[in-house]
């Protein structure tokens, strides 16, 4: 009886996870585009669902909610169907919607079917060789073992776990801290729109100047029909040819010059972003924010101290920040507490601020990136793919999140992933990390001393 009550309240989360899913789905991935395929809109919130579930499950483990018997059945369900939605359904439906985007594809669905069904297999033979480099797992697990799936998902999941969090660290301080923001005043955004307007002007004299052109020689071509004018013929071409030569000039000049007028309008803009930065950084949010990014800042550069000692020791943190922390209050602090309630507490603090910040930043950078590549045509191959990495994203968070737990909460845990080497993908972490973070900050400094002052 427990277990249909604990089962009850799992799938009583699933469907609210599910109806979560699909409003953001529906609210702002595609509120700008008619949805031809509802198919799309379930499998984005399935995989939503599961990804939510596991950190639920993450939560319940903390707290001892549920029986350990329906946690351990609930995590085996959750990963089976989340490994056969990142291996085979996600896949198979992308390359069969990417078949029937391409515009060369016959119009067949045998044709359309088994181009899916052969890139599919490819798929699969690469991610098969994907973990052939890597000391993930031991060589007794067979093909179809839960640790083959996680092991080679965790890889490509922690990469992009690494190059987000890498470029967030520097990216954020940077956005943020007022001291990165170049000044702007009004007559630098006048002077700006002012060059603008005159491209603008430029570009329109032209274009009437070939008009009138190509007026002027179809009027002398009406007229060359009459007998009359056959005498000035030869006038009347060199007249054509000193007219075509300087039409062809003028729009050269016009490609020019509307180039010219993109990059004005892409200053304009950025130097009304920059304007309105400056404004929003003196209200108290901003000032807030700009407090901040001076954590952050330092938060970076510790994370790639740490990472590069990381590395060059080849090492791994075996404690959790929890135990850690009170290790030190009591040893070096002189303070008594009970210790296992407070580690339960704080714990679910912790997992509990990771998880939320883990799903609430995953979500904008998936809004922006669909918002910055999607159209009506590509929209549903846009969102599979990032149904893909959305999914990938939050299975290895549970692989990372395992060592921010205490060893008693992390039992099961360890247990549903199965034997895979948890060591590699911290190291793996580290050095993503250190490599992403250095090349942003190479990037934003290059960008931000080419940037003018006015």
């Amino acid at each position: 009886m427990t277990f249909f009550i604990d089962s009850f309240i799992m799938t009583t989360t699933m469907v609210f996870f599910f109806a979560f899913g699909w409003i953001f789905f529906m609210r702002y991935l595609f509120k700008d585009y008619e949805v031809h395929q509802y198919s799309v809109q379930i499998i984005f919130a399935i995989t939503f669902s599961l990804s939510c579930t596991m950190f639920e499950l993450i939560i319940f483990e903390i707290l001892g909610v549920l029986q350990s018997s329906s946690r351990y059945f609930h995590w085996k369900l959750d990963l089976y169907i989340m490994l056969f939605l990142l291996i085979c359904a996600l896949p198979a439906y992308t390359f069969y919607f990417v078949a029937n985007t391409l515009p060369r594809m016959p119009d067949s669905k045998r044709v359309r079917t088994s181009f899916s069904v052969v890139a599919w297999l490819v798929y699969m033979y690469f991610f098969r060789k994907l973990g052939d480099p890597f000391p993930i797992l031991s060589a007794r697990h067979g093909v179809l073992t839960i640790e083959q799936g996680i092991s080679r998902i965790g890889i490509i999941g922690v990469t992009i776990m690494a190059v987000l969090s890498g470029f967030g660290a520097v990216n954020y301080p940077y956005t943020s801290m007022f001291c990165f923001m170049k000044p702007v005043t009004d007559s630098d955004i006048s002077s700006m729109e002012k060059r603008l307007m005159q491209t603008l002007d430029i570009i329109l004299s032209k274009k009437k100047r070939i008009a009138l052109a190509l007026s002027r020689n179809s009027d002398a071509s009406i007229k060359s029909s009459n007998k009359l004018w056959g005498v000035l013929q030869g006038i009347k071409s060199s007249f054509t040819s000193y007219s075509r030569e300087n039409i062809a000039q003028f729009e050269s000049e016009i490609k020019a010059n509307e180039e010219l007028s993109r990059q004005l309008f892409l200053e304009v803009l950025d130097l009304n972003s920059r304007k309105e930065r400056i404004q929003y950084s003196r209200t108290y949010k901003g000032k807030y924010f700009n407090c901040l990014g001076y954590f952050f800042s330092v938060y970076c550069m510790y994370k790639i101290c740490m990472c590069t000692i990381n590395i060059l020791l080849n090492r791994v943190g075996q404690t959790d920040p929890v135990t850690r922390s009170i290790d030190i209050c009591i040893r070096y602090l002189g303070f008594t507490f009970d210790v296992k309630f407070w580690s339960q507490h704080i714990s679910f603090a912790l997992v509990g601020i990771i998880v939320i910040t883990s799903i609430r930043g995953l979500l904008i950078t998936l809004t922006k990136f669909f918002y910055a590549i999607s159209s009506s045509k590509s929209s549903n191959v846009i969102v599979l793919v990032l149904a893909q990495i959305m999914g990938m994203y939050f299975v290895s968070c549970v692989l990372l999140l395992r060592m921010n737990m205490p060893p008693d909460y992390r039992i099961i845990v360890t247990e549903v992933l199965g034997d895979l080497e948890f060591r590699f993908y911290h190291q793996w972490f580290d050095k993503i990390f250190l490599v992403s973070s250095l090349s942003s900050i190479a990037f934003l400094y290059v960008a931000h001393i080419q940037k003018p002052d006015n």
